[in-house]
């Protein structure tokens, strides 16, 4: 008797490729801003990129990458993992070489969120670990900047008000959602629910941990200014540093779109539109967005030296 064949129904749709969408959005932007700006600024921001510069970004990248490294060991030592400093500091520096060369931004993030959790047994809270630690400093990034564009001027600051009163409004509305759904949602999401609950209660908002998450988490903001005005300057920029701080801080906001081609994309266009209704022009946005971009990928490139070395672990 022959074998019966099941056939397997299909809804005749196909999954949505989310990171195809990511990188495409992240070219559009790019194409848009080649239209309208031409590709000089991008070129000009390259040819200008000197020795002083690249010493400065490497040296205030380290500090920057030491100050995630401890916020990374405090959340995971709070969620009871062990993680070296030594380690965090070369894993998040393979981490920001990943994001800065390849699309989407958060790949290098993942890597270490998975493979610390695999060296210490427990996948799970290796990835809570990196989610929380990231999203407390997008906490700390965002209320200082939001205190920053109130007080200083901006093309955005007469909006603040509304901007603030929106986000408070959309935070409430996530965190009742979240309620309910972990009281009358699946089995899976009331787990969730609970874990991320105890998580928050139990580890960032911990005595013991959230001072150092705060503090760290606003020096690695600092770095980031720092390093953009270090690209402006590069750029040829002389506008006073108070000026260029506010636009600073909207195109580092802009870079936690996930829409980007290696960290290029919506920062270069937040850049040239900030830089314009500023009083400057798109073009010096382009060009310093570009000159930060590259200064980053500089200051990354210890990274190579842990992939290689890994690499050579793993064949051994």
């Amino acid at each position: 008797m022959a074998n019966a064949t099941v056939a397997v129904p299909t809804t005749g749709r196909r999954a949505i490729n989310w990171g195809l969408v990511r990188t495409l959005a992240g070219l559009a932007v790019l194409a848009v801003l080649v239209w309208r700006v031409g590709s000089g600024p991008f070129l000009a921001g390259l040819r200008m990129i000197d020795a002083w510069a690249i010493v400065a970004a490497v040296g205030v990248g380290a500090a920057t990458i030491v100050a995630c490294a401890w916020r990374w060991r405090l959340v995971a030592r709070g969620l009871g993992l062990r993680l070296p400093l030594h380690t965090a500091v070369a894993e998040l520096y393979r981490a920001v070489l990943i994001n800065s060369t390849l699309p989407g931004g958060v790949l290098g993030d993942v890597d270490r969120a998975v493979g610390h959790g695999r060296e210490d047994g427990d996948v799970g809270r290796g990835i809570r670990a990196v989610v929380w630690e990231r999203t407390a400093g997008q906490v700390v990034q965002l209320t200082l900047a939001a205190g920053l564009l109130w007080a200083l001027p901006s093309p955005v600051r007469p909006l603040m008000p509304r901007i603030a009163s929106v986000a408070a409004a959309f935070a409430l509305v996530v965190v009742v959602l979240a309620l309910v759904a972990g009281r009358r949602g699946p089995q899976w999401w009331r787990r969730a629910v609970r874990t991320a609950r105890a998580d928050v209660r139990e580890v960032l908002l911990a005595r013991r941990i959230w001072p150092g998450v705060v503090f760290f988490s606003a020096v690695a903001v600092a770095g980031h200014l720092v390093t953009f005005i270090v690209a402006a300057r590069t750029a040829g920029l002389t506008a006073p540093a108070g000026q260029l701080l506010p636009l600073t801080l909207l195109a580092l906001l802009a870079m936690g779109v996930p829409a980007n081609i290696g960290g290029f994309g919506p920062r270069e266009g937040v850049a040239a539109w900030a830089f314009a209704a500023a009083g400057l022009t798109a073009a010096q946005g382009v060009a310093t967005a570009t000159v930060y971009g590259v200064l980053v990928l500089v200051s990354s490139l210890p990274g190579v030296a842990v992939l290689l070395f890994r690499r050579r672990t793993v064949a051994s």
